[in-house]
Order: C-alpha cells, then sequence, then structure tokens
C-alpha cells in the first residue's frame, strides 16, 4: 500500500452524532481534505463502484481514508468489507487505509478485523482528535498534520 497523502476521507457509520463529531475533530486538523459521510455500507459501496467505474478520474478525489463501523443497517461492516473485496477494484483498494470501528467490547470483532488483512487499524468509538492524528502519522506523510 502506499498512500503517500490525505486527499480524501470516507465515514461509514449508521450514527449521525458520531459523523459530526468525527467531522468537526478532522477540521480540528486543519486538513485540506474532502469528506464524505454514508450511513450504511451498501451507501459506501455504491460509491466506491461509482469512482472505480469512471471513466475521468483526474478531477475526482481518491478516497485514502475509510473508517468503518461494524454495527450498521442495511449492510454492516463485516459485509461491507466482503463485497468491498469482490466488487471494488484492487487498483483503488489498494490506496485506500481501512480502519474498522466499534463501541462492541467483543474481543472477536478485534480478532476478526485483526486478522483481516485489509483491515489496517481497529480501533474503539468514540474517535477524537488525538486518535485521528494516531490515524494520519501512522499512514499518511507527515506534511499533513499543521
Amino acid at each position: 500500500m502506499k498512500v503517500p497523502s490525505l486527499k480524501s476521507i470516507i465515514l461509514v457509520d449508521d450514527d449521525e452524532i458520531s459523523n459530526l463529531f468525527n467531522k468537526i475533530f478532522i477540521g480540528k486538523l486543519n486538513l485540506d481534505v474532502k469528506v464524505d459521510i454514508f450511513l450504511n455500507g451498501q451507501e459506501a459501496l455504491e460509491y466506491l463502484d461509482c469512482l472505480a467505474g469512471a471513466e475521468n478520474t483526474s478531477s475526482i478525489e481518491q478516497p485514502c481514508l475509510l473508517l468503518l463501523d461494524i454495527k450498521m443497517p442495511k449492510m454492516d461492516g463485516w459485509k461491507f468489507m466482503t463485497l468491498y473485496l469482490e466488487k471494488i477494484d484492487a487498483a483503488l483498494r489498494e490506496n485506500i487505509v481501512v480502519v474498522m470501528l466499534t463501541t462492541s467490547e467483543d474481543e472477536g470483532d478485534m480478532i476478526k478485523a485483526m486478522q483481516n488483512p485489509h483491515i489496517q487499524e481497529f480501533m474503539q468509538k468514540p474517535l477524537s482528535e488525538k486518535k485521528f492524528r494516531h490515524l494520519i502519522k501512522k499512514f499518511f506523510t507527515k506534511k499533513e498534520l499543521k
């Protein structure tokens, strides 16, 4: 995976309050980044599928970070990951850092996420400015943080 800079973030979470707070935390980091929010895995998968099928991708900000909740209606995070690997082109996926999020205390979720080579990080919700800083420092170029 080669992710030199952070241009676009996808938040996939059915909790609109979490999405609002996450967008605020991202804003506090003074990042020049596009944030797309989806309330379930199905919406996010459809968006990514459209990106992968777009003829002129030069004007589209390719997502670099995908924050994925586990428990959601319509399509949860696990089902999303299965279909993500089946339907989304590997060229698009190779530049996306996937972070699985949960409020669950189920150790099985953590083990399942850690065993999946396509999930780069597993984090407990709620996220915070500190957790976002950690993700950016770990996966993206240092120039992202001002």
